[in-house]
């Protein structure tokens, strides 16, 4: 500083400056637009690598830094850029992930507050249930088919086995939902049943021994070397959590395999959520008190008289009354 020179009179002119000190560079804000990326749909997940049919072109991908902490799910409709082709050495990045129509969701149990996403863009939820060995897990079925109709995703029973028991009773309790049923067993026809996943992303759930592997091998004949395809993402890791996409023969529709997924947490559904569930109670919850908790020792819920005036039956109720607590 010069001496004598009052240092009220110093302004910014006098300061030393570099022409371009490092770290002062101005960041753009405008993301790159790649115009020129391809439409892919995720089809399986494995340790933050993505199989992604690009056309029809399966390829590896990894996802792009400017995605951020996005999740990408099987079912997502992405944009990828980079050698779409079928080289064994090509990898490709996911730069755009687009609006999702439906959203599968669970949580690990009634008290985790996180959700976990399981499919995207999934049109229908197929709940696969033995008749016998093992019997009908209710529980699970009710679970799924609130997941399903919170999600705005179609439910429908596949009852598996009928040549071990009659399936009136599993088509009968849940009639009052208007859930669509289709009833199959070991080495019959499948027609019913692939006319419903015609043309739609379906996504299979069920407990271990009702018969699922047995019919997506009879729905997609590759499967097995489909899935080879998909764990060899992951070098022959194929975790029993992950979720699998396969095409159903003639470019019909998609099946969703969902190995790990044997049981629905419902921290993330609402109270009328479950209303949705249950059509046959939802006018008589209408004419509870306001607060009033639809449970069994809440005084003077409306539902009890609901269900005398045979609106409903006792087993719905009961129903709907568990899941409401186990939330």
């Amino acid at each position: 500083m010069a001496r004598g020179r009052d240092a009220r009179s110093f302004d910014e002119d006098d300061v030393p400056t570099r022409a371009n000190p490092r770290g002062t560079r101005p960041r753009s804000k405008q993301r790159p637009a790649h115009e020129n990326a391809v439409d892919g749909m995720v089809i399986a997940v494995d340790r933050g690598r993505y199989l992604v049919l690009a056309g029809d072109v399966e390829v590896t991908a990894m996802k792009a830094r400017e995605l951020g902490r996005k999740s990408i799910v099987v079912g997502d409709r992405v944009g990828v850029v980079g050698e779409v082709s079928d080289a064994p050495d090509a990898l490709v990045r996911i730069v755009r992930l687009d609006d999702r129509a439906t959203v599968l969701r669970r949580t690990a149990d009634d008290n985790d507050p996180h959700e976990r996403v399981i499919v995207a863009n999934a049109d229908q939820l197929v709940v696969v249930s033995a008749l016998a060995d093992p019997e009908p897990s209710y529980g699970l079925i009710d679970r799924c088919v609130v997941a399903a109709l919170a999600a705005g995703i179609e439910p429908l029973l596949c009852l598996t086995k009928s040549d071990l028991a009659s399936a009136d009773p599993v088509i009968e309790r849940y009639e009052p939902l208007s859930v669509p049923a289709i009833v199959t067993h070991r080495g019959g026809p499948l027609d019913e049943l692939r006319e419903h996943l015609a043309g739609q992303v379906s996504v299979l759930v069920g407990h271990s021994g009702v018969g699922k592997s047995t019919l997506i091998n009879a729905l997609v004949p590759s499967a097995d070397r489909a899935t080879g395809r998909v764990s060899a993402i992951g070098k022959g890791r194929h975790t029993s959590s992950s979720a699998v996409a396969l095409a159903l023969p003639g470019g019909g529709g998609w099946v969703v395999d969902t190995p790990g997924v044997r049981s629905f947490g419902l921290a993330h559904v609402t109270p009328d959520d479950l209303l949705w569930a249950f059509p046959d109670l939802e006018d008589g919850a209408t004419q509870c008190r306001p607060g009033c908790e639809h449970t069994l020792d809440y005084p003077d819920c409306h539902l009890d008289a609901w269900v005398a005036q045979g609106h409903s039956t006792p087993v719905r109720l009961a129903a709907f009354r568990q899941l409401l607590v186990s939330r």
